[in-house]
């Protein structure tokens, strides 16, 4: 099939380039001049593992394009996807300029029958404003559906590949069979295909991120508990997610939730809940445990610290919020490091990922490029972020210092083993 993927971004790209794996021809339209340039190029400004190989590999195959002529990418195809961004307004809404924008520039060049397909994440009822806003423009003969998608970041081309279901909003049955043959190759390989109304669909997408939000925001709850009286938070998560009702996935616990997804749609859906006078006060308790949770994770830092935080030599391993992306969005680290900052630390850090421009107005907060560069020197070690290279560091021989601490955020080494090292180590939740 010929697919256009408006949006170039992550979601945009990861779908475009799937897609064209699949044996489709894609274009990829942007209005990022520069973007679109450095694609051509072979430059994927994205860090996710397997995107640069798939992108180079169908680009070289002639499957994959990139342009920023609307008016040739929509032509030519017959299934468009949206994939804009829709960033947060002030009241945690979804801002929706850029869907709009796009679908206005498309409507001028529908020159037979297509199907417009939101990818991006939207608000319950966004399909048909789409459609309202096409029929404004045109006469010709399209349709209207939803799509939405459940990437994870850093697994995102797996994810694609290999989903744990494909929803499809829209009640056409000419469109739903146009876009169900388009994900045959993926249906085959035992994925569940549900269609369901657009506002369905819609509304699948941010309850699912509600939910995941919740559980995490759950077990953290829980873990605070456990240091308390003192139980294993570990021993819990595997108690409750041997309950098939519950799972283990997302039973983790650790830092806030962060990245692009959960913040944002936590609060997307409670806007959308007030607009139709409902209160989910489930995840609106979620949003404030996640927005309280650096709070408690400093006093931690304090108490580990003996309440002596100024001038005290402070390294972070990892600062995006989870392991094989460069996301900095909603990360704990936003918050962490500059209140440390603030209260005197001088603070190091290095990901795998690179530099940050968040930190750089810090005076005292530093990138290293090498882990025992980094360490050396540190009074306290924090394990923020789960990267696969920092499972297994000798600590000993990493940190000079003969009293440094370590404060595992992620729970990534075993207590038992840590202390039998008689290395002063502390988890969450244990």
């Amino acid at each position: 099939m010929n697919i256009c993927v408006i949006g170039s971004g992550y979601v945009g790209l990861v779908t475009g380039s799937c897609f064209a794996n699949c044996g489709n021809n894609v274009t990829c339209l942007d209005i990022d001049k520069n973007r679109i340039k450095s694609l051509k190029k072979g430059k994927i400004d994205i860090y996710e593992p397997g995107l640069s190989d798939i992108v180079e590999r169908n680009f070289n195959a002639k499957r994959l394009k990139f342009t920023t002529n609307y008016k040739e990418a929509i032509e030519n195809a017959e299934i468009i996807f949206l994939a804009v961004s829709t960033p947060p307004n002030s009241d945690g809404s979804a801002n929706l300029d850029y869907i709009k924008n796009a679908t206005m520039e498309l409507s001028k060049y529908i020159n037979n029958y297509k199907i417009i397909v939101t990818k991006s994440t939207v608000p319950i009822g966004t399909t048909y404003l789409i459609k309202n806003l096409i029929k404004s423009q045109t006469d010709k003969e399209f349709d209207v559906a939803s799509n939405p998608e459940f990437l994870k970041e850093g697994s995102a081309i797996n994810d694609f590949m290999f989903p744990d279901r494909i929803v499809i909003g829209t009640h056409n049955t000419k469109a739903n069979n146009i876009i169900k043959s388009l994900y045959e190759p993926i249906i085959k390989k035992g994925t569940k295909y549900l269609n369901t109304s657009r506002k369905c669909a819609e509304l699948i997408k941010y309850a699912s991120n509600g939910f995941l939000a919740t559980k995490i925001s759950y077990i953290n709850e829980i873990a605070n508990l456990c240091e308390k009286i003192n139980v294993n938070v570990e021993d819990v998560s595997i108690g409750i997610g041997l309950d098939q009702r519950i799972g283990s996935r997302f039973l983790r616990p650790g830092p806030a939730y962060g990245g692009s997804c959960f913040p944002k749609d936590t609060r997307a859906i409670l806007a959308t809940a007030k607009k139709f006078n409902t209160n989910l006060s489930i995840i609106k308790s979620t949003v404030k445990s996640n927005e309280q949770r650096h709070k408690i994770l400093l006093d931690k830092i304090s108490k580990i610290l003996n309440n002596k935080i100024k001038k005290k030599r402070i390294t972070f391993l990892g600062v995006t919020f989870k392991p094989n992306t460069d996301d900095m969005r909603e990360s704990p680290s936003l918050k962490l490091i500059p209140k440390l900052h603030k209260s005197g630390a001088i603070i190091s850090y290095y990901d795998p990922s690179g530099e940050k421009i968040d930190f750089k107005k810090y005076k005292n907060v530093n990138f290293v490029n090498k882990i025992s560069n980094a360490c050396k020197n540190s009074d306290l070690i924090i394990l923020h972020t789960e990267w696969n290279e920092f499972k297994n560091l000798n600590f000993k021989r990493l940190v000079k210092k003969r009293n440094f601490l370590i404060y595992d955020m992620r729970n990534i080494y075993s207590h038992k083993k840590m202390i039998s090292n008689n290395l002063n180590y502390f988890g969450i939740g244990r």
